[in-house]
Formats: C-alpha cells, structure tokens, sequence
C-alpha cells in the first residue's frame, strides 16, 4: 500500500512537471531578457549619452532605472501576495515593453531616462511576480532545479551578449539595443501567458496592507539614500556620508526584522543574499579594468576572466538544482569560495603574482555564487507562509540591490581614496565573503537540528 501510495506520488509530480514545461521555457525566456537588457544598456551608454549629448546625466540613467525598480519590487511583491502574480507579472511586462520603446526613440537623455524609469519600474515588477509563480505553481521538491534555471538565465547572456550587443550598437545603431528587445518579449509573454492558463495563482492569500503607501514611500526614500551613494563613490564623501545615513534609517523599513544584525531564519538569508552579491558584484565591475589597466591584458583576454566565473556559476547552479550538495554546504561553502576568489584576484593586483591567477580566481568565485544565488531563492519560499511569498521575495531582492550598490560605493571610495586602490577594494569584498563565512549557519533555528527556521515578519 505504502509502495503504491509512493509510486502515484511520482507520476504526479512528474505530470505536475510536463505540464509546466511550457510555462518554464516562458519563465526563463522572460528572465534572459530582462538580464539581458540589464547587461546590454551598460554596454550602449557611452555611446547613447555621446549622441544625445547628455554626459552630465549619465549616472542618472543608471541611478534612476535603480531607483524605480526599488519601488517596484516593493509594491509588486505586497500585490502579488494580496492579488495573486498575475496583474503585477503582467503589467511589469507592459511597463518593461514601453519603457524600451520610449528609450530607444529617445531624441534627449531627457527622454532616454523616462524611458529607463519606466524600464526599471516594470521590470522589478516581472522579477518579484515570477517568484511568486514558482511559489504558488510548482511543487516545492522543483523549486531548487527552477531557481537553478533562473540563475542561468541571468549568466547567460553575460557570454554571448557582449559581443552581440557591440556589434548591435557597431552596425545598426544603440537604438536597437532597446528597440529589438520587445520584439522577444512578446513571442515569451505568449508562451508565458498559454503556461500560466489555469495555474492556481490567484491573490487573497494575503491580509490587506494599510501600511502599503508608507513602505513605498520608503523605498522611494531607500533609493535617493542608494543614489546618494552612489554619486558619492567618486570621492565626494559628504554625499556618501548622507547617503548612508538614509540607508541605515530607511532600509529596515523595507528588510525582515533583525536583517542587519543577521537574526535566524528569513533576515539571515535576505542578509547573506546581500553581502553575496554585494561583495561579487563590486569586485567584478573592477576585475577587467585591473587586469587591461594595471597588467595590461588586452579587452578580450580580461574578458575571458569573467568568462569563467559565468559559466562555473551556471555549472554550479546546475549542482545545486540537483541537490547534490546540503543546503548548509551551498551556502556556507559558497561563500568561502567567494572570499577565496577574492584573495586570489586581490594578490594579482600585484606585479609579482601571474597575471594568469585572474582565471582561476574568478572561476572560484563564479562558482561559489552559482551555489549560493539560488539556495538563498529556495530558502526565501521555503520560510515564507501562505500570502508572504511576494512580499518576502521583495525583501531578498531589494536587500540585494542596495547592499550591492553600498558594496561598489565603498569599494569605489577605497580605489579613488588610494589612487587606483585595486587590493582595498578586494579586501573589503574579502570581509564581506568572511562575514557570511560566519553568519551562514545562521538560516537554520539551530546547528543542532538543522531545521528551517519560522517564517519572519517584515518590518511595518
């Protein structure tokens, strides 16, 4: 009987898993996309703001993309929660789609950053809801190979897409950076859409939220503490200074009580989401720049570097999708990789190591987030009760961004402080790795049991 009982128990979670095959290709499409365009407008903005002659509001079509997304993941996941995924999913699409086409005929940087508002806005929208999908449509056993699936789809187009996205602005023109993109979106929406006809998504889950318009507030708050940060990194203290103050009072409003102190459970796991890709994330914007300015690598070399670290994160995200290591040996162990890479990169700076170390470093590290990216996205669903899926999913990924734009502020004040202060920065980076060295077993009640610890409210 019990035999029998396990058998049925298989073959449904096996048609469950056939039958979302259509929606997963729609999920991961749209998630490529927004990854792509994320790593594609970087590479066109030099470019763009020559055109239409607005350097002196360069960093704001950053900061402001940054700045939207912040108030979209906040308001998309309270509504997924209270409505369902469905109309937040759908209307980020809409919004990511028109902002595209707004900034790809831009005639002023004026326009090009309304454009990239709208962008951010609809986009953090999309991310937020699609967590809430995996929540509410896939069995928990499939969560760790679909946030393995996710994962990838955001590294993926760090490979190929360069080269394609250099040869888009070479040949046609920037434009079609933004402009090609919604010509994708549309065939994945579809195939996103027919995958979620009848899924068991619908809102109510949630009580309601009187306190809604005040956490929105608060991330509008949160991201001008970002951006103040952000600005100040290229050594105006003051601004960094003020803008860190803001962040200390604001951000808590938006994270699960007891996030920066790392309390057990969900804060744990929102705080080490953050220093992971903080800390990675700083690095990386620096790598290429120490390996073609300092040891005089060509672009294409220094490429390579960060090369390796995209596909051993994919590679291990894969692992990680299989099980193939404990929850606790993912993360813990990830982020010791993470802080090892950080050593090795960090001891390149010198003329004495070989510049060749760079390879290994970064794939050391790519590694390591490839194991700690998607368990973190596991544990986040696994801690949330019924109705906290979006508004718990909003916290990792607003923690995300703005620990990650703390990280590259701090880092990018030690570089400027020193003058061209490469090991400062590696360093720093290295005691964000060690710090969630120390914390990771802290996602657990206790080290005894090993037992996932009660979900944790968000802060009012």
């Amino acid at each position: 009987m019990c035999s029998a009982v396990a058998v049925n128990s298989v073959v449904s979670m096996t048609e469950k898993s056939l039958t979302n095959k259509g929606l997963t290709a729609g999920l991961i499409a749209m998630i490529s996309l927004v990854a792509l365009e994320y790593m594609a407008v970087a590479i066109a903005m030099p470019v763009v703001a020559k055109e239409l002659g607005g350097l002196e509001l360069y960093g704001l079509a950053f900061s402001g993309a940054m700045a939207a997304a912040v108030i979209g993941t906040v308001l998309g996941g309270r509504w997924s929660d209270l409505r369902g995924p469905s109309a937040p999913l759908w209307v980020g699409v809409a919004s990511f789609v028109v902002g595209l086409l707004l900034a790809g005929s831009a005639t002023s940087m004026e326009m090009l950053i309304a454009g990239r508002l709208v962008q951010g806005f609809g986009g953090a929208l999309v991310q937020v809801a699609l967590y809430v999908v995996v929540a509410r449509v896939y069995a928990e056993e499939l969560h760790p190979k679909i946030f393995s699936l996710f994962a990838t789809a955001w590294v993926v187009p760090s490979m190929a897409g360069p080269a394609l996205v250099g040869a888009v602005v070479d040949t046609i023109g920037w434009r079609w950076v933004f402009l090609g993109v919604p010509l994708l979106t549309v065939p994945a929406a579809l195939v996103m859409w027919r995958g979620l006809a009848g899924k068991p998504i619908r809102g109510g889950q949630a009580a309601p939220a009187p306190g809604l318009g005040v956490k929105v507030v608060w991330a509008a708050v949160t991201a001008v503490g970002a951006g103040l940060m952000q600005y100040g990194s290229d050594g105006r203290l003051p601004l960094l200074l003020i803008g860190f103050v803001i962040l200390v009072v604001a951000l808590p409003r938006l994270l699960p009580a007891g996030t920066l102190r790392a309390a057990r459970g969900l804060p744990a796991v929102v705080a080490l989401r953050g220093l992971a890709t903080g800390a990675f994330f700083a690095s990386e914007i620096l790598v290429p720049l120490m390996l073609i300015n300092e040891r005089g690598m060509s672009s294409i070399t220094a490429g390579l570097a960060l090369t390796g670290g995209a596909l051993t994160w994919s590679l291990a995200s894969w692992l990680q999708g299989r099980e193939v290591f404990s929850r606790m040996v993912n993360v813990r162990g990830g982020m010791a990789l993470l802080a090892l890479g950080f050593v090795l990169m960090g001891a390149v700076t010198f003329d004495a190591v070989p510049m060749a170390l760079a390879y290994p470093a970064w794939i050391v590290s790519g590694f390591g987030m490839g194991l700690i990216y998607p368990t973190l996205s596991v544990l986040t669903l696994e801690l949330s009760g019924p109705g906290e899926q979006g508004v718990n999913s909003s916290a990792l990924q607003v923690g995300e961004s703005v620990f990650s734009v703390v990280a590259v502020a701090v880092t990018g004040a030690l570089f400027t402080a020193i003058g061209s202060g490469y090991w400062a920065a590696f360093l720093f980076a290295l005691v964000m790795g060690l710090l969630g060295v120390l914390i990771a077993p802290r996602f657990v009640t206790s080290a005894r049991t090993g037992q996932a610890a009660s979900p944790v409210p968000v802060d009012a």
